[in-house]
């Protein structure tokens, strides 16, 4: 059998290529794609070559957010049939380390995630028609699930991740900076979560209303509007939780002077180093958290989505076939009209 993949060589260099692929082994299930993300990781890798210091060495499939199809089991597979549709979970830790074994599992020393140019060999992703994965991957999905807003559940995943890590939501003020994806489910998750009041922040109008649409009670484009954010540091801040998803200096400095005393800052979105008020922290005794990935928030997410609890697909702004893939990415590059650009594969 074969099947078309997304094949990145390097900076700026995509290609559609045809693979042979192969049986399914014992513990394994053959998929037919249906839908894929593209992630800002995957941006990333296309446009720079990689992430600060992790390069893209050697040619990689790129791709890690999708649903599909089950075409054929390997032996020894019992929870799943063919015609069975899956959310994919792109996270393999090894089960064995020392972090596993202390149920610290997104840090696994071993972990291996698809579609990532961490190791050497590259991970390779889910940007294809088939594939081969181990049924451990594989979530089972209700009768007449939307396969577009399941493949949304490994962003939607992190965010519940976030929000476990920011502690109680209920009844909060919750500020988010960015709304790109992941901000926005954040401000989803917390809207679901019972926060009294979401006010999520960005440079873009276009973006903004589609948080509204995801459970956002204001928004405010601090490119026009920035004297708003004054308003919310008065008398030392007035946000109990911010979850800063721009990885931006000028973002984490304003989420900062808005929370109030004791308030926590989670910080979702990744760069290189970055200058921080040290002072506002210590004066105002916010805490700092980071979050990394997820685990068992894979299943949690894929529930949330085919339970109708959180809604993913306002944000998905397009959708294109394999083959314009490059398209898919200019489009997914601009903020000024895309939040979430999925790729739809041939059955």
């Amino acid at each position: 059998m074969k099947t078309r993949v997304c094949r990145l060589y390097g900076q700026n260099d995509l290609r559609i290529e045809t693979d042979e692929l192969p049986s399914p082994g014992a513990g394994e299930v053959l998929l037919a794609i249906a839908s894929g993300g593209i992630c800002g990781s995957d941006m990333h890798y296309l446009t720079d070559g990689g992430i600060g210091t992790i390069r893209v060495r050697e040619p990689i499939i790129l791709g890690h957010e999708a649903s599909g199809w089950v075409m054929a089991v390997g032996q020894g597979v019992t929870d799943l049939a063919t015609g069975d549709a899956v959310a994919i979970n792109p996270s393999r830790p090894c089960g064995e380390c020392r972090y596993c074994a202390e149920g610290l599992v997104m840090h696994c020393l071993n972990m291996r995630f698809n579609g990532s140019a961490m190791r050497l060999p590259h991970e390779q992703g889910l940007f294809r028609d088939r594939i081969v994965v181990q049924q451990a991957q594989c979530v089972k999905l209700p009768e007449n699930a939307d396969l577009g807003a399941v493949a949304c559940a490994e962003p939607l995943a992190v965010c519940l991740h976030a929000a476990k890590m920011a502690g109680e939501i209920a009844g909060k003020r919750v500020l988010v900076t960015g709304a790109g994806p992941i901000g926005i489910l954040c401000a989803a998750a917390a809207a679901e979560a019972g926060a009294a009041e979401v006010v999520v922040t960005d440079l873009q109008d276009a973006v903004l209303e589609v948080a509204r649409r995801m459970g956002a009670t204001r928004t405010i484009n601090v490119s026009t509007d920035g004297a708003e954010m004054d308003r919310y540091a008065e008398e030392k801040g007035y946000f109990h939780l911010a979850f800063e998803c721009s990885a931006a200096a000028p973002a984490i400095k304003s989420a900062i002077a808005a929370l109030r005393p004791r308030g926590v800052l989670v910080q979702v979105g990744v760069t290189g180093e970055t200058a921080m008020p040290l002072n506002a922290l210590v004066a105002k005794e916010i805490c700092v958290q980071g979050t990394h990935r997820f685990h068992e928030e894979f299943a949690q997410a894929v529930e949330a989505i085919t339970s109708g609890r959180i809604d993913p697909r306002p944000i998905i702004t397009g959708r294109y076939p394999l083959e314009d893939a490059a398209a898919a990415f200019e489009a997914a590059s601009d903020r000024s009209r895309s939040v979430k650009v999925h790729l739809q594969f041939d059955l």
